[in-house]
């Protein structure tokens, strides 16, 4: 039984994330706030709010500090 399958790849997760949620990461990990970070992209803090729960369901994430200890880890 090959077990490399059951193991998934963190190695680089990246590019699994759209660049808008990227975008919204690095204003997350920098410190802003929802609200903050809506404004300085032009979405409402809803939008913001969706975009970090599709980035903790690919990546398997829960909190907010470890999505800021990625985010830090890979340089954005």
């Amino acid at each position: 039984m090959d077990h490399t399958l059951a193991i998934p790849d963190t190695a680089d997760p990246t590019p699994a994330l759209a660049p808008r949620e990227q975008e919204t990461l690095r204003h997350i990990a920098a410190g802003r706030t929802y609200l903050q970070t809506a404004r300085h992209m032009g979405l409402s803090a809803h939008t913001v709010d969706a975009y970090l729960r599709r980035i903790r369901a690919k990546l398997n994430i829960s909190t907010t500090a470890e999505l800021t200890r990625l985010a830090v880890s890979l340089g954005l």
